[in-house]
């Protein structure tokens, strides 16, 4: 374990073999599992093929922690005791997630475009794409920094539509507050007082298939 508790490096599974292999386990489940125990045994999965070095992997326990987060309204406290102790994805695993995903692969299709993402793509939220941005615009590469402020500048126009945005807000200001020193362990976002019943937090619908699945070796 580097420091943060972050794995080791060893592999990016692409958003296509990831998304399969979840479909696989969330097919393996049994139907009278409650919700929130669906949700746990599928993060659990998850986050131990991460542990073992597979970071796309972690960008899928990136995005459903901030998803449970949004359904928990905002209740970190309530998040933690679902994922289990020390697997809320803080800002050290988000920073060295976002750091190994290969930007010329993000699946970034144009307004119209029709076509599939091709089986080596990396097909993320835009908030983790921004998070990406803001990692190598950090850099100080020219070019990096442009990309960054045309993507930032259109940020007002759909921060209402969009309710992950805020999860890059933290990312960027604890980016900034880190540039200099050792990463802090989880965004600080305010807990809410209520607590949402099991069927808010049921695990995620399956994404629609981007293409014809692949026979696993």
């Amino acid at each position: 374990m580097a420091e943060g508790g972050v794995p080791e490096f060893r592999m990016m599974s692409p958003t296509q073999r990831v998304d399969l292999l979840i479909s696989d386990w969330r097919a393996e489940m049994l139907p009278e599992w409650p919700p929130q125990e669906k949700v746990r045994r599928l993060y659990d999965r998850a986050w131990t093929a991460y542990e073992e070095g597979d970071y796309g992997f972690g960008l899928w326990c990136w995005h459903e922690c901030d998803r449970l987060t949004i359904a928990l309204q905002g209740n970190i406290r309530e998040a933690n005791r679902l994922l289990g102790p020390g697997r809320y994805f803080g800002f050290s695993h988000r920073r060295a997630v976002a750091e190994r995903v290969p930007f010329d692969r993000i699946y970034r299709p144009r307004k119209g475009d029709m076509s599939r993402p091709r089986p080596d793509a990396f097909v993320l939220p835009h908030y983790q794409v921004l998070c990406v941005h803001a990692l190598r615009a950090a850099t100080g590469d020219p070019t990096a920094k442009a990309q960054y402020e045309i993507a930032v500048g259109e940020l007002e126009d759909i921060r209402r539509a969009d309710p992950y945005l805020r999860f890059f807000d933290t990312f960027r200001d604890l980016l900034a507050r880190t540039a200099n020193a050792p990463p802090v362990s989880s965004p600080t976002i305010p807990p809410a007082e209520e607590t949402p019943g099991e069927s808010e937090v049921a695990p995620a619908a399956e994404k629609p298939s981007r293409g014809p699945r692949k026979k696993k070796k």
